[in-house]
């Protein structure tokens, strides 16, 4: 790991999807959020339309870790933590 880490914020909606996982997809999706996405918040996909501005990273097979960048404040917020499926 280079330079600085970005902070890591959760929203009240990626709150209530945490909740709802398993304490074994809880421990992952922190893994994943200190060890891939702090550092490096750009390594995955930039989303369009209506998530434009957010990123996507796989956190299972089809749950998806929806989360936004502000380069200013050096901060990741995490927005969605379940899949994008489950309308």
């Amino acid at each position: 790991m280079s330079g600085s880490v970005f902070a890591v914020g959760v929203t009240r909606r990626a709150e209530k999807d945490i909740r709802k996982l398993s304490p074994k997809l809880k421990n992952k999706l922190y893994d994943i959020l200190t060890e891939v996405i702090a550092p490096d918040p750009f390594c995955d996909k930039e989303l369009i339309g209506d998530l434009e501005g957010s990123f996507s990273y796989p956190l299972t097979y089809k749950d998806r870790i929806i989360y936004s960048v502000d380069k200013k404040k050096k901060t990741v917020f995490l927005e969605r933590a379940r899949t994008h499926y489950d309308d």
